[in-house]
């Protein structure tokens, strides 16, 4: 099973439509995929689940009722505490998983009270809960996480529980400047937690070849030795209407050239070796 994280301390840089369109693409080849969703924000929820998630009883749970549930008092009489067995050692995420409209396509999605718990998780030390959730799993091909543009408790934990890594990159000069501090954060993560971490490489979104500024700023990168992807994203305001219409580009216009373009990335990261 192949764990991706998208990640950037960055907003706006393309985190939530990359995350949702690979994955929508890895679910039209026949992969049964999974999604998490790690930022409070929620938008790949929303993009992925037509606005249909809600509070109701028997639609609720969340990646913030999975943590939750990992940070609750727990009644020394009901387990001991000294057995492997013991009340609070499962880290069952199936019951978090909802199937979307779309066939192959799974999601664990997120909630806005992320926020509210990240300092008893990272108190508790729970940084490795979602690596153990999903080494628990054994019914998908591919799993990809979204997380928050911060270097954050919940990034940090993505990081660890994924075997590769894919940077979104906007051709302006701060999301160049936040490329090198990123590197540094998933090498410090690689170093001390997750030695199968690797970079893939960086998604060059919003290119427009005809801007030289946009040329330049790749062709330095790249120059510098980033493992820069050769497939590039365009601007285009179809995405626009497929954030609106909560339907990964795949579906909505398949023969667009921004489709084409997902497809080749797909593509291409899954030739890396």
């Amino acid at each position: 099973m192949i764990r991706r994280v998208i990640f950037n301390k960055k907003g706006g840089v393309g985190k939530t439509t990359i995350t949702c369109n690979l994955a929508a693409i890895s679910a039209e080849n026949g992969r049964k995929t999974l999604v998490v969703d790690l930022d409070p924000q929620g938008n790949t929820s929303h993009y992925l689940m037509n606005g249909r998630f809600d509070d109701s009883t028997e639609n609720r749970k969340t990646i913030y009722d999975y943590f939750k549930a990992s940070i609750e008092p727990v009644n020394p009489f009901m387990y001991n505490p000294f057995f492997s067995n013991s009340a609070g050692s499962d880290n069952n995420i199936q019951e978090f998983i909802h199937k979307t409209e779309f066939r192959n396509l799974w999601i664990v999605p997120s909630h806005p009270d992320l926020t509210n718990i990240e300092h008893q998780l990272a108190s508790k030390h729970k940084i490795f809960k979602l690596r153990d959730a999903l080494d628990a799993l054994n019914n998908f091909d591919a799993v990809f996480i979204d997380t928050p543009p911060a270097l954050n408790f919940f990034s940090q934990s993505a990081l660890i529980a994924a075997s590769r890594c894919l940077i979104p990159f906007d051709c302006d000069a701060f999301s160049r400047d936040a490329i090198y501090e990123v590197g540094v954060h998933i090498g410090d993560v690689r170093n001390d937690h997750n030695h199968d971490l690797r970079v893939e490489g960086i998604v060059v979104n919003q290119f427009m070849p005809r801007t030289r500024q946009h040329k330049e700023i790749v062709e330095a990168l790249r120059a510098e030795g980033l493992p820069i992807l050769s497939s590039h994203l365009s601007p285009s305001v179809k995405i626009r209407e497929s954030h609106q219409m909560a339907k990964p580009m795949i579906y909505l216009y398949p023969k667009h050239k921004l489709t084409g373009e997902y497809v080749a990335l797909y593509r291409e990261i899954e030739a890396i070796t």
